[in-house]
């Protein structure tokens, strides 16, 4: 026979890692600063300009 488990806790367990996920995650987006935020915008800019620029006309 398999192992018992107590539901409830394997519930919370869950709960328990994907807040800690989640967590993380929004340590990564909202965590930094001003500057390293408008590095990463100026960059995406400049992408999506390069980007842009060589589009072929139909």
């Amino acid at each position: 026979m398999g192992e018992v488990i107590n539901l409830r806790r394997a519930r919370k367990a869950k709960a328990r890692v994907d807040a800690a996920n989640t967590a993380a995650a929004n340590r990564a987006a909202f965590g930094r600063t001003k500057a390293e935020r408008a590095a990463e915008q100026a960059e995406k800019a400049r992408h999506d300009k390069a980007l842009d620029g060589a589009k072929l006309d139909d």
